[in-house]
């Protein structure tokens, strides 16, 4: 079972983790969602949060429906009237916005306050956010993150398939229950065929890959035959399945 650590075991942690926002804060997916559970306990913050969000909803809204879209963030968030004002914003600033607004809403018409809501939220909200039972939570997420991944982290299921170096099978994660494609690369046939290097670069590149429709790296861990790959598993098939398998094979001309 998944069990969170004392908090005392985590003093170290949280001595030597880089004190950087937008890492803390945005980047990284548990520190992102703590930060606004945190900010979700003051109005102020909740706002500021909220108007984030709109932007990035206003910046994926079709181009027919983004004016009205931008209506309604600068009626919320920027008039003095509206009902979640957020603070430190400077009139010259909205103003401007909303002329550009009525002329053409761009997608980058609210970047700058973007920038200065993030500003705002990085300075006295984020050094409260650091001595929060939020921020306690958090490295204990990253103690848990930490800790060595091994063979006995997983359930391991039936063959899926079988590639040049090994086999693939299901395994679900002990703690979470999440399924996942484990690809087995012996050790004994990587070394016959010299595939070192092909093994690495496989390992490096999946590990860049960020896409809901492309494989990609969840874990790595070696036993004493293989070196195990535990990728996301796709039931419907990833993007190159549907492209060449799926239909028609390859794109129309």
């Amino acid at each position: 079972m998944l069990q969170f650590p004392h908090i005392s075991q985590c003093e170290e942690l949280r001595l030597s983790l880089e004190r950087d926002y937008h890492s803390l804060c945005e980047r990284q997916p548990i520190g992102r969602l703590l930060f606004r559970e945190f900010c979700a306990t003051r109005p102020e913050l909740s706002r500021c949060v909220a108007f984030l969000d709109g932007v990035a909803e206003y910046e994926v809204t079709p181009d027919d429906k983004r004016k009205a879209c931008g209506r309604q963030l600068t009626q919320n968030f920027l008039s003095h009237t509206g009902p979640d004002l957020i603070p430190d914003v400077p009139r010259q600033l909205v103003m401007n916005c909303t002329q550009r607004l009525e002329q053409g809403p761009c997608k980058d018409l609210f970047q700058e306050l973007t920038r200065l809501t993030h500003e705002y939220l990085s300075v006295a909200p984020f050094a409260d956010y650091l001595d929060s039972i939020y921020f306690n939570r958090f490295l204990q997420w990253k103690w848990l993150e930490r800790q060595p991944v091994t063979k006995n982290t997983f359930r391991q299921y039936r063959v899926l398939g079988k590639g040049g170096f090994g086999e693939v099978c299901a395994c679900q994660v002990r703690a979470t229950g999440k399924m996942y494609a484990c690809k087995k690369l012996e050790k004994k046939r990587i070394k016959k065929r010299k595939g070192e290097a092909m093994a690495l670069n496989e390992k490096q590149i999946l590990e860049k890959v960020n896409s809901r429709f492309v494989v990609s790296l969840a874990y790595a861990y070696e036993t004493k035959d293989a070196l195990c790959l535990v990728l996301t598993l796709m039931n419907g098939g990833d993007l190159k399945f549907h492209i060449y398998h799926m239909g028609q094979a390859g794109f129309p001309e």
